[in-house]
């Protein structure tokens, strides 16, 4: 339809219809695609809409990390940390090319925690789940010890630990593709514009937000999984009521600077308000400094870094480290806001990370709504919701999804290093940089489109540092990029390293590109 043309929808016809799809998933951050996937992988015919991008906000705004949550020890959270333990092995093992270790470093400051009190959470954090992967954590002298010598001089002692790094908005990608590998239908920049029941179905308003086109379609059950704007749908759709959750928006805010220090490793640092903040490698060349947390009220699409933010940030690494940074420093911010169930606590910090599946107390179809939660939690809480739109199906095969990889996750024993060197040998005319990079973000999915090439001039065109025109034609064609945004900063990370040129490049190809694909 034309976007002047009201959507008409014949409720009886509809009623009487077999539905469009057994789930529509609204949301494609990290839980409606982790839902898409694991429904799809069941067997139900699922849809997946999306109003931007996939992985648009809070899930490619995160601090890159898959990891316990060492902190929610102290507001007891032991079921929330034992859970998120458990999922990041998992998670390392079914993603190994998007997903890998990383060892903390915790200076100590008795002026914060005492020593005993931290001996005893790490002491938790190491055995609340089994570990084959992970390596347990022990103290460590800084002074006069690499791991020290960034930092002041006052940090005598520490402790080290693992945890895990991620690339966010690529683990939101593959859980999407593997979801279409299996039959759902993914709709990016296509809003749900309103919801309503209709017998035994839900009717679904869409409107298709480059095109104009408006239409509608019938889903059995309709999971809300639009994380910020998860009440928003409900209130929008007149479906709530005095029992229903409130969310609580929380923004966060990280940095960017030039390398700070040599190695892989992290540090922790204890802040005078209780919190911490991570000081992490990135993107090799890069240090990433966050996060913060700040009630946000407007647009989370609009969320952006404040001055108050960057100060605290820059702050909380010059109480540790001896070389100080300004706010000249900053190359790079984002900010995301993230989508906190609302536990009545007074401080944004001591608010559960723990997620809420609200369930729409009408009779009639199901509609599932998922207030909070957390990255690490995504698959398991994915799985939660399956298994209660299945509830009492006999045809139900079960959860499914903890141990098959991720597409391009299959590598062999999840030993990247061997799989990069397999790689060399088969594209050893390829820069290491860039087949690292391609190793990197897409695993075995790389050979989708370097299957075949011999040499540069079958990467076709080179837009400038490394981006070739085979990678994009496969994020258009498999990944759902539409724009240079899409492509430099959540199917890559390329956005930091790239010429002003090489983006002019980019967005001029795009077009076309574009425009081959959609015939």
């Amino acid at each position: 339809m034309k976007e002047s043309e009201p959507a008409q929808t014949d409720a009886a016809q509809i009623e009487s219809a077999r539905a469009d799809y057994d789930i529509c998933v609204i949301g494609g951050g990290i839980n409606g695609a982790g839902i898409a996937r694991d429904a799809a992988g069941r067997g139900l015919k699922v849809l997946l809409v999306e109003a931007a991008d996939l992985a648009s906000a809070t899930s490619s705004a995160s601090t890159k990390l898959i990891h316990g949550g060492l902190r929610y020890l102290e507001y007891y959270e032991f079921h929330l940390v034992r859970a998120s333990l458990k999922e990041r092995e998992r998670l390392l093992n079914i993603a190994p090319h998007v997903i890998r270790p990383m060892r903390f470093v915790l200076p100590h400051d008795k002026a914060q925690r005492p020593a005993r009190l931290i001996r005893l959470g790490l002491f938790f954090y190491d055995n609340l789940a089994k570990r084959k992967r992970l390596m347990g954590s022990r103290g460590v002298a800084l002074r006069g010890s690499p791991l020290g010598r960034p930092l002041e001089h006052h940090y005598k002692k520490g402790f080290i630990y693992t945890d895990c790094r991620v690339d966010d908005s690529r683990l939101v990608v593959l859980n999407a593709m593997s979801a279409a590998q299996k039959g759902a239908d993914i709709l990016t920049h296509t809003k749900c514009e309103n919801l309503n029941q209709s017998g035994k179905v839900w009717t679904v308003d869409l409107h298709d937000l480059v095109s104009g086109e408006r239409w509608v379609v019938s889903a059995k059950t309709v999971v809300n999984a639009a994380g910020p704007w998860v009440r928003s749908v409900l209130d929008e759709a007149g479906l709530t009521s005095p029992e229903t959750p409130n969310i609580r928006l929380v923004k966060g805010s990280h940095i960017i600077i030039n390398q700070a220090y040599e190695g892989e490793h992290a540090y922790v640092l204890q802040q005078p308000d209780k919190r911490i903040v991570f000081v992490m490698p990135y993107e090799g060349k890069y240090t990433l400094i966050g996060t913060t947390e700040e009630a946000f009220n407007d647009d989370p699409y609009e969320a952006r870094i404040s001055k108050k933010e960057t100060e605290y940030l820059c702050a909380a690494y010059n109480r540790s480290f001896k070389k100080d940074i300004r706010q000249s420093d900053v190359l790079w911010a984002y900010s995301g806001v993230r989508p906190l169930f609302d536990d009545g606590e007074d401080s944004a910090t001591s608010v559960t990370r723990d997620y809420v599946l609200h369930e729409y107390s009408d009779e009639g179809p199901l509609l599932l709504s998922v207030f909070g939660g957390k990255l690490t939690t995504y698959r398991v809480l994915s799985e939660q919701v399956v298994d209660r739109v299945l509830e009492g199906q006999a045809d139900d095969i079960g959860p499914w999804t903890a141990s098959e990889n991720l597409p391009g996750g299959g590598i062999l024993n999840g030993d990247f290093d061997r799989f990069i060197l397999f790689q060399k040998s088969k594209y050893f005319w390829l820069d290491e940089g860039v087949l690292y990079r391609y190793a990197r973000s897409y695993g075995l999915l790389m050979d989708r489109f370097l299957k075949g090439t011999k040499s540069y001039e079958d990467l076709g065109e080179h837009y400038g540092d490394g981006v070739y025109e085979v990678e994009i034609h496969y994020l258009v064609r498999d990944e759902w990029a539409r724009t240079a945004e899409d492509i430099l900063y959540r199917r890559s990370k390329l956005g930091l390293h790239v010429s002003g040129e090489t983006v002019q490049n980019l967005e001029k190809a795009l077009s076309e590109i574009l425009k081959q694909h959609s015939r």
